[in-house]
């Protein structure tokens, strides 16, 4: 090309852009005027916010109804993600990145007077999640998008979501999380497409006018299922998948009999009841109610999502015979899996299907991805509580077990302890439903999450299944989307390698891969501290205005936040904390390697121990951030609240990932993912995804310390006595004085004891086994890190060796090992025109789909 015509190539361009720009300022008023009945002199920053919102999710509603026609005009498998919990962060600056429309929108918000990082900021987080397995969820319905595979993700709307944490004192205080009060731009209620749900009351035989004996339910109360719809766009592609979530309401809202009689509340009984089942995320199960409460909510959702399925593929198919090549049921985890007998159900009662046929179907149609490697772990429901909320389900179960057992008896003939471990109800005490083993039985595939989770699930968790059933489980290690976890969270990295590398790594993440080249490039080095150095800052800037904290920007940032439980053990990071205080007392000039220690997360509310540990993590930082003998050599916060927005900071400003679960105990975790994507060098045990981490950025590059699997099994088998390791370690045993004489309580030496206790009497953890290993690795840690050149060629590698643990590859390896489903590439048809709607290409009936 001439310079003649690159020059107005580039004029051209600059005027399009002009244009787009000037379209997002009109849209912004037209959407703050007509929608929010606002002008600049009364809106709020919620309704500035809700104006761009809309903005953009009208750019998404013509790429999603392409999307819809598309599917329609020829038929792809579905891939349908049912999961309990959704923790999909906020959607504003992810969607903005896959639009492409990031900076237009920004310069928009800037030309109007808005800023428009303080409306992200602004932006209320749907807390449906408790941790990884809703974000996993969240992840993989990104890179469904961006890899086109069509999808629907099927879950709970929710009212209140993971609840909001406040510090009170070092104490975890649980408040109500309120994210809908601000109003959800992302969503669309789709009433026309509601399901009806029943619990309770029994079954009843009848025959068929040709004879055959059939069975119906009829339910003690029904429940009806509203769909709300949230589009999940792709990296700048046109495919837009649905994220539909349920929220229950009452069948009937208002009985004007009960009403008319002076009975106000029996007037509306029936809508508070309802409505109670998607009121809130995961109760506390440790009463009765919570766990019926528990049960009603997944398979309410199940139930909804079943029949929806059915019912999109009856609006294209005569029959559900090959309902099982349209829909393809990942159950994430056992929440969902009481869509066996469920879909067995629809097939065997609604729509009339043999038992053999139904069978096949459902088998054909449903895939269970595991989560877990403790046996009392799995998911069981007593079976007089299955039986009063579903009957009918209970009989199919049992129908299934007799059926499955006669299976296990001819390949395994005699082999009772076999029967007995294999079957769905657990006969060894109080009967119970597995819920595990009937996910197990009644799908085509079964996958973990990462290497050694599989293997650990194939050699001893669901061995017997693995035996029954060769090739059943498949392994799809765990990954993370690049989007959020990259570009939009840490947008200085991201510019650095794609001005070195291009920008084909947040499809490609395997493309990273060319970052190697550049570590000894000194230039490059030094681009890359400076960015660390900067991400840094911002937080300590940040935590200055908040709370007026200081701590130095140059000092190794070593952070844990994850769930808080003792097996992810945050308290043996304390016992490191206090090991290094020791060591100052003991020698105020010590040289040691500044640290800021940061910890977040959220303990569930029931968990005693877990809340404890929060309040320890949070007396420690009183100490010693307020102790002169320090001298700021050592730092120590806890984050409130810790949430997706959170890590969009956190992730970024790491030096040192601490990944310190108990071998064997994690099944995957994605925390360590994002933050050596981010240029985290990280410390952990061979536990979870860690050990493919390893291998992939190399040992040299990985600090590892602590047991194996293999000497875990035999150091519990041999009986493990953390007393002994109490005595024999000076250093251990002086922190551990130092913890029960009140130091770190204000003299209370019974506040913490439950916590000496526990790891004196009951190390079930191997905290101490571990101790030694873990400060000796620390000592190296700290020890590179005074290298800085050395610490940044390090974090470059991490970086670019990063490629598999992109959920793209995690979505490609569904795709090939379980779904058998291919990318289904959308067409622009359907176009938009300004403000104004879309042009109908042809008139078309009423359908809802």
């Amino acid at each position: 090309m001439s310079p003649a015509k690159k020059t107005k190539a580039v004029k051209k361009n600059i005027i399009n852009k002009n244009k787009d720009i000037n379209k997002f300022k009109r849209a912004f008023a037209y959407k703050l005027f007509y929608q929010q009945g606002k002008t600049t002199r009364t809106a709020s920053l919620n309704d500035y916010y809700l104006a761009v919102a809309h903005t953009v999710r009208d750019r998404m509603q013509h790429l999603f109804v392409n999307s819809v026609e598309a599917l329609l005009e020829k038929d792809s498998k579905i891939v349908c993600y049912l999961s309990a919990e959704f923790l999909m962060g906020p959607h504003l600056g992810n969607n903005l990145i896959n639009l492409g429309l990031y900076d237009d929108v920004a310069q928009a918000c800037k030309e109007t007077g808005l800023d428009l990082q303080e409306i992200l900021n602004h932006e209320e987080e749907p807390g449906l999640g408790n941790g990884g397995l809703g974000r996993l969820a969240a992840c993989y319905m990104d890179s469904l998008s961006s890899s086109q595979i069509p999808a629907i993700g099927y879950g709970i709307r929710y009212e209140y979501g993971m609840f909001d944490q406040e510090i009170e004192d070092g104490w975890q205080k649980e408040l109500s999380d309120r994210w809908l009060h601000p109003g959800n731009p992302w969503e669309i209620k789709k009433p026309d497409m509601a399901c009806d749900v029943g619990f309770g009351g029994h079954s009843e035989v009848y025959h068929s006018e040709r004879g055959n004996r059939r069975v119906r339910w009829i339910p003690g109360r029904v429940i009806t299922g509203i769909p709300y719809d949230t589009p999940v766009p792709g990296y700048k592609v046109n495919n837009v998948n649905l994220l539909r979530l349920w929220s229950a309401e009452a069948h009937t809202s208002f009985d004007f009999e009960d009403f008319n009689v002076g009975d106000y509340y029996g007037a509306v009984e029936d809508k508070i009841s309802a409505e109670t089942i998607t009121k809130v995320l995961y109760p506390n199960d440790e009463q009765f109610q919570g766990k019926q409460l528990r049960l009603e909510q997944q398979y309410f959702f199940v139930s909804c999502s079943l029949q929806d399925m059915i019912r999109i593929h009856l609006f294209t198919h005569d029959s559900l015979d090959d309902f099982h090549e349209d829909f393809q049921a990942q159950l994430n985890d056992t929440h969902p899996s009481v869509a066996v007998p469920e879909l067995m159900r629809l097939l065997i009662d609604v729509h009339l299907y043999d038992w053999d046929k139904a069978w096949k179907i459902t088998c054909k149609t449903l895939c269970y991805t595991n989560h877990t490697l403790l046996p009392e772990a799995m998911e069981k429901w007593s079976i007089d509580l299955f039986g009063s909320l579903l009957p009918r389900h209970l009989e199919i179960i049992f129908e299934i077990n007799r059926r499955f057992l006669d299976e296990v008896r001819l390949k395994y003939p005699g082999d009772d302890e076999r029967i007995n471990r294999m079957s769905i109800i657990d006969e060894s005490g109080s009967r119970y439903v597995r819920m595990a083993n009937l996910a197990c039985i009644g799908g085509h595939a079964i996958n973990g999450v990462a290497a050694m989770h599989t293997d650990l699930l194939r050699k001893h968790t669901l061995k017997d299944f693995n035996e029954m059933y060769p090739g059943k489980i498949h392994n799809v290690t765990n990954g993370v989307t690049p989007r959020r976890w990259i570009a939009l969270s840490n947008p200085r990295l991201t510019r650095l390698m794609t001005d070195a590398i291009g920008e084909g790594w947040v499809t490609h993440l395997d493309e990273l891969k060319k970052l190697e080249k550049l570590v000894d490039d000194a230039s490059f080095r030094e681009a890359w501290c400076k960015v660390k150095e900067a991400n840094k800052k911002d937080v300590a800037d940040y935590a200055y205005r908040q709370s007026g904290s200081v701590f130095n920007p140059k000092a190794m940032f070593d952070v844990q936040v994850k769930r808080i439980h003792e097996y992810k053990r945050q308290h043996l990071n304390v016992l490191h904390i206090i090991t290094l205080y020791n060591r100052i007392k003991a020698n105020l000039n010590i040289d040691i390697t500044p640290r800021v220690f940061v910890f977040g997360g959220k303990a569930a509310p029931g968990y005693f121990m877990a809340k404890r540990i929060i309040k320890l993590i949070n007396s420690v930082a009183e100490v010693i951030n307020n102790d002169p003998d320090v001298r700021d050599r050592l730092k120590v916060f806890f984050i409130p609240n810790y949430n997706v927005k959170i890590g969009h900071s956190v992730y970024p400003m790491t030096d040192l990932s601490e990944q310190i679960s108990l071998a064997g105990m994690e099944a995957s975790g994605t925390g360590n993912m994002k933050f050596s994507m981010n240029g985290a060098l990280t410390i952990g045990t061979l536990d979870g995804a860690n050990v493919e981490i390893r291998e992939e950025v190399g040992a040299e590059n990985f600090f590892l310390f602590g047991l194996n699997v293999e000497e875990v099994y035999e150091k519990q088998s041999a009986g493990y006595r953390s007393m002994e390791y109490y005595r024999n370690n000076e250093e251990l045993r002086g922190v551990i004085d130092l913890l029960q004489s009140g130091h770190f309580s204000h003299g209370d030496r019974e506040l913490f004891k439950p916590i000496v206790d526990s790891l004196l009497y009951d190390d079930q953890y191997l905290c101490f086994a571990d101790y030694q290993d873990y400060i000796d690795c620390q000592d190296r840690v700290s020890e590179i890190f005074r290298d800085q050149d050395n610490w940044t060629r390090m974090s470059i590698l991490n970086v670019a060796r990063m490629g598999k643990f992109s959920s793209d590859r995690s979505i490609n390896d569904y795709a090939r090992k379980i779904w058998q489903v291919q990318p289904f590439p959308v067409e622009l048809k359907w176009q938009r025109i300004p403000e104004g709607g879309i042009v109908f290409p042809e008139p078309r009936k009423t359908t809802n789909v």
